[in-house]
C-alpha cells in the first residue's frame, strides 16, 4: 500500500511539473511607439537594452562598424506616408534601422528587409532604401536604458531620437501635411459640411495661408449651424479677423464667442475670451 502511495505521488509530480513553464523578464524589453505627425502615422517596433554598468559607445558599440541598432529582431520603424528625409524621399513603409555609429557623426541606415535578427547574415545594398549623416549631440542626462522616440514634433516635421548613454542621434523627417491637407480640401468641397468648412478655416489660419478665405469658410460653418453655433466656430472667426487686422470686429465676434462659451459653461473658452477682448481692444 505504502509502495502504491508513493508511485501515485511521483506520477502526480510528473503530471504536474511537465506543463511547468519558467517566466523571466527579457534583459531587452519590448516596446511599440505609435505617433501621429501632421497626418503621417508613425510606429515603431524596437527592444531596449540597458547599460548595466558597460561602457557603450566604443566599446559595446564598436565605432566605425555597423550596428543593429537595439537588440534582438531588428528596431522597425514604418511611415504611414513618403517622408522626406535629407533632402531624400523615403517611400511609406517598414524599414529596419541600422546604424554606424561615430564619436562626432553617425550614419543612419534605412533598411527594406525587416525580418532579421540583429544584423542581416548577408548584406544588401539595394535593400539600402535611404542613408543620412546626423551629427551626436552629447547630453548632460545618462540614458540607462536604449531609446527610439518621436520628438520634436511638429505640424511638418518630427525628430527619430536615437538615446542611449549620453548620446543622443536626431534624424529629422518631414511628412507631406500640406499636401495632404489640401489634397482633402479640394476633394472634399465637392460637397462640403459644416465641419470640412471650419477644418479647412482653421488649417488655413494655423498655417497663415489666405485669412480672407478663411474668413469666407468660417462664415459658412456658422451660417450653416442654425440655432446651435458652436462657441469655438466663432472664436476661430474672431482670431482670423485679429489676424486680418480688423480688431473692433474681433471684439465685438470675441463677445459673441464669449456668450456661447457661458452658455455651454466652459471655462477654458470663456477666459481665452476675456484675454483676447482685453487684449484688443487696447
Amino acid at each position: 500500500m505504502k509502495k502504491s502511495l508513493i508511485i501515485t505521488a511521483f506520477a502526480m509530480f510528473t503530471l504536474g511539473t511537465s506543463y511547468a513553464q519558467v517566466h523571466t523578464p527579457p534583459t531587452s524589453t519590448k516596446s511599440e511607439i505609435h505617433q501621429v505627425v501632421g497626418l503621417t502615422d508613425v510606429k515603431i517596433d524596437y527592444s531596449r537594452p540597458n547599460m548595466r554598468g558597460r561602457l557603450i559607445y566604443g566599446d559595446l558599440v564598436p565605432y566605425g562598424r555597423r550596428w543593429r541598432t537595439g537588440a534582438n529582431m531588428n528596431s522597425v520603424i514604418t511611415f504611414g506616408n513618403d517622408v522626406v528625409i535629407d533632402g531624400k524621399t523615403l517611400k511609406k513603409g517598414s524599414y529596419a534601422i541600422f546604424t554606424v555609429p561615430k564619436v562626432e557623426e553617425w550614419e543612419v541606415i534605412f533598411y527594406s528587409d525587416t525580418n532579421n535578427w540583429g544584423l542581416p547574415e548577408k548584406w544588401d545594398d539595394s535593400k539600402v532604401a535611404l542613408t543620412t549623416k546626423v551629427k551626436v549631440i552629447n547630453s548632460n542626462r545618462n540614458y540607462e536604458t536604449f531609446t527610439l522616440a518621436i520628438n520634436n514634433v511638429n505640424i511638418d516635421y518630427a525628430d527619430l531620437e536615437i538615446m542611449w548613454e549620453k548620446t543622443v542621434v536626431p534624424v529629422r523627417f518631414k511628412v507631406p501635411t500640406d499636401q495632404l491637407a489640401m489634397e482633402t480640401i479640394d476633394e472634399t468641397f465637392a460637397g462640403p459640411k459644416i465641419v470640412d468648412y471650419y477644418a479647412a478655416s482653421e488649417y488655413y489660419y494655423l498655417t497663415n495661408k489666405d485669412y480672407n478665405k478663411a474668413l469666407d469658410w468660417i462664415n459658412k460653418a456658422i451660417e450653416k449651424s442654425g440655432e446651435q453655433i458652436p462657441y469655438y466656430f466663432v472664436r476661430l472667426k474672431s482670431q482670423i479677423q485679429a489676424k486680418l487686422g480688423d480688431k473692433l470686429a474681433a471684439v465685438e465676434t470675441a463677445k459673441w464667442a464669449l456668450e456661447l462659451a457661458e452658455k455651454a459653461n466652459n471655462l477654458d473658452y470663456i477666459k481665452i475670451n476675456k484675454d483676447a477682448i482685453k487684449e484688443w481692444s487696447k
